[in-house]
Order: C-alpha cells, then sequence, then structure tokens
C-alpha cells in the first residue's frame, strides 16, 4: 500500500514538451516489478486533454521504453472496456495535475474511488501531481474554482491528512493553508514545495524526495495556542536530479 503525493513527475522539456522526471521514475521504482513495468496515465483533471496524453506517451517512448504505458480516459466515455481489471493489473497509476474538484466529480460518476482504493490495498502504487497529489488525501487548497484558492474536503481520504502542493511557487498557497489548519476546515497534513514528492506506505510517510535542491516538504498541525504549526521536512535528492528552473510539467 503506497502512495507518491507529489509537486513533480514530468520535467519540461523545451523541444520535446516533457519528459519523465526523477520523481516519476521512482514512483515507478517503488512498484519493485522486476521487468517492463506497466503504467497507466489518467489525465482526469485536465479533461483528458489528448495533447497532455500525447506529451506523456512521447516522453516515456523517448525516456523509458521499457515501461508498459496505457492511459484511462474518461471523456466521452471510457477507453478501456473493464477498467476495474485494468487498474489492478498496474503496478502505478500516475494522475496528472489539473482541477481536482472536476476530478473527483467525474472518478465519483464512475466509481474511480473504490476501484483506486481496492488498487492502493492490492499493491498497486497510486501517485501522482497536484491535483494527482491533492485527490488520496481528505483535502487541501485548489484553484479547481477561478484564480482565489479554496478548500476541497471531499478527497478520497486514502491518506487521513490534508495536503497542498505548490507551496514555494504560488503565494497564497502558504497562508491559506495555515488558516484553514488553524480553524479546523482541514486536518494536519503535509505540503510540498515544486519538485518534491511524499512516500507513504499505508498512512505512514516514509520519507521526502526530491528532484531539486534547495525544495523542502512541509508537516502543517493545528498547536496548542490555536495557531498552525509549520515544521520543514528535508528530502533526499534522487538520483539524476538537477538543478534547472524549478518548472514542472504536470501535463
Amino acid at each position: 500500500m503506497q502512495i507518491l503525493a507529489t509537486s513533480a513527475g514530468f520535467l519540461p522539456d523545451g523541444r520535446y514538451g516533457a519528459r519523465v522526471g526523477p520523481v516519476l521514475t521512482h514512483a515507478i521504482e517503488l512498484a519493485g516489478a522486476s521487468e517492463r513495468p506497466r503504467v497507466c496515465l489518467l489525465q482526469t483533471a485536465l479533461g483528458d486533454d489528448q495533447a497532455a496524453y500525447a506529451r506523456s506517451y512521447a516522453a516515456f517512448n523517448r525516456d523509458r521504453p521499457d515501461v508498459r504505458l496505457s492511459h484511462l480516459a474518461l471523456f466521452p466515455m471510457p477507453n478501456i472496456p473493464d477498467f476495474r481489471a485494468h487498474l489492478l493489473a498496474q503496478d502505478v497509476v500516475w494522475v496528472g495535475g489539473g482541477s481536482v474538484a472536476n476530478l473527483l466529480a467525474v472518478w465519483a460518476a464512475h466509481g474511480l474511488g473504490e476501484i483506486m482504493r481496492e488498487a492502493w490495498e492490492s499493491g498497486v502504487v497510486l501517485g501522482g501531481v497536484s491535483a494527482g497529489s491533492l485527490c488520496w488525501h481528505v483535502g487541501g487548497t485548489t484553484d479547481s474554482f477561478g484564480p482565489d484558492l479554496r478548500p476541497v474536503t471531499n478527497g478520497l481520504g486514502l491518506l487521513p491528512f490534508s495536503n497542498t502542493p505548490h507551496y514555494d511557487s504560488e503565494p497564497g498557497r502558504r497562508p491559506l493553508y495555515q488558516r484553514l489548519v488553524a480553524d479546523g476546515t482541514l486536518p494536519a497534513g503535509w505540503a510540498t514545495d515544486d519538485g518534491v514528492g511524499l512516500h507513504f506506505r499505508g498512512t505512514e510517510l516514509v520519507e521526502a524526495v526530491a528532484d531539486r535542491p534547495g525544495a523542502s516538504a512541509w508537516r502543517v498541525e493545528r498547536g496548542a495556542d490555536g495557531a498552525a504549526v509549520e515544521t520543514a521536512v528535508e528530502p533526499r535528492l534522487l538520483p539524476d536530479a538537477k538543478g534547472h528552473d524549478g518548472a514542472i510539467s504536470e501535463v
């Protein structure tokens, strides 16, 4: 039972659009597949944007041709007849960024929440970036409803915490998240700077990992005085991590 909840995954590549980054590679390694790992991508949070899938396939074909890549699209109808069986047969399910509110609504319509729990309990590594990080938690902060960040509180709850991505790159995330934890709208939880992922085994944090130096994870909880308390968690820098402009690609 493993989840890699991140503000990372694909990295931008000016020539090809995206490349498979160290954090996404780490998710594949966590699965422990001996050969030809199976990875299924979901871009529900982008409305199954076909260009996003095309960039993902191009990145994997170039960087990880050993991976047996597939995708589950739900618009305008599921592209896989028995998507429960398909997801349960994967080594990794990776969920892209976008609108977590829309993702959760569409998943609910198709019963994906229970299927994801079943996949998680059966040993499939669940992971994702931004909306693909928030969805596994109770809730967090989102721009799904417009430019002004708002709370979302109807996550799948596989992890009984709150979560927020992009903690260092979107100025509104940190103060809103701390306020929502302090006033009880959200339970205590975890935040990630861009480039950082949180590896959970069951519901226990194993470690934070990063694809760049200088980025952190953060534990945020309500203190005895009712104010939010923030504690930095130093991530382990992954192999092949390199300094870059800080951008991520949510493809």
